[in-house]
């Protein structure tokens, strides 16, 4: 059975309607999407999940207080895993609580 997985990413201007794709492989199929903030990303996750995808992975800009936002709207729906910076290079070296 193949794996519907995404991978959520966070930046300023991320519109998960322009900034979302599929790679699809035969085992995998990964949707990648950008959003804006951690309000955005709560509903992007449960659209995702209701969608099938059972598995999310967050960017490094998520911080903990991000990461747990996302893994509390899909609780029982998917499972959710993140990539850590302690402070994303991207944003200043800072973590995206501070920022979203």
């Amino acid at each position: 059975m193949k794996l519907k997985a995404a991978f959520m990413f966070i930046a300023p201007e991320a519109n998960p309607k322009n900034h979302k794709t599929v790679v699809d492989t035969p085992n995998v199929s990964l949707t990648v999407v950008g959003v804006d903030n951690y309000q955005e990303a709560e509903k992007v996750a449960i659209e995702l999940a209701e969608e099938g995808i059972t598995a999310i992975e967050l960017c490094a800009g998520f911080g903990i207080e991000g990461t747990a936002i996302v893994n509390r709207a899909v609780k029982g729906k998917a499972v959710i895993g993140a990539v850590r910076f302690d402070n994303h290079p991207g944003f200043n070296y800072k973590s995206g609580d501070e920022l979203f």
